[in-house]
């Protein structure tokens, strides 16, 4: 009897995979549903320290929380995962977050996939890539712009904002976007040997 739930079992699963393949549907690695995970929780903290920072002292507070604590929020995911993890754009705000040639290319296809008409939450890239004698697996997940960025990120913002982004980050060219746009994205490797 217990040999048949598994047989069962196993016909089952096969005909899933064989559906979601018939279907146009890969069937994500775990690798893939990791970085997704991460994805979630880095945004999500990230976002928790920008919404409380925003409502507790406006604009001003949340560039100088944004600032100094983006890096270490990356850091502690980093560490707790196993994994490289941070964000960057076409446009950056941060230096230390230019995209190296990789991710350029991810970016430049994401503006592609987007203007062909592919939503934002769904969008995603992974790849294994070889760096040196390891291989790296590379994820990267889109940051749509939404209405509350447009503060800091906008095309119409504030002097008083400029001002304090100007201090912050001398180079800054992460401004001008629409809610819609790619603000970004986070960038994720791990390396497997």
């Amino acid at each position: 009897m217990k040999s048949m739930s598994i047989k069962v079992l196993l016909a089952s699963t096969l005909s899933l995979f064989s559906l979601l393949a018939s279907a146009g549907e890969k069937v994500p690695s775990q690798n893939t549903l990791d970085a997704r995970a991460l994805v979630k929780a880095f945004g999500g903290d990230l976002k928790h320290v920008l919404k409380t920072s925003m409502k507790s002292g406006g604009p001003i507070k949340a560039l100088a929380q944004c600032n100094t604590q983006a890096g270490p929020i990356a850091k502690k995911n980093s560490t707790s995962s196993g994994w490289d993890i941070g964000r960057t754009s076409l446009k950056v705000r941060n230096e230390s977050n230019a995209p190296d040639e990789w991710e350029s290319i991810v970016l430049r296809q994401f503006e592609k996939r987007k203007a062909a008409g592919e939503s934002l939450k769904t969008m995603e890239y992974s790849e294994t890539v070889k760096d040196g004698d390891k291989l790296v697996y590379r994820y990267m997940k889109p940051i749509p712009t939404a209405g509350l960025c447009l503060t800091c990120h906008g095309g119409d913002v504030s002097e008083e904002v400029t001002k304090k982004v100007q201090l912050l980050y001398p180079n800054d060219q992460a401004t001008g976007f629409t809610v819609g746009d790619i603000r970004g994205a986070f960038t994720l490797q791990k390396t497997n040997l």
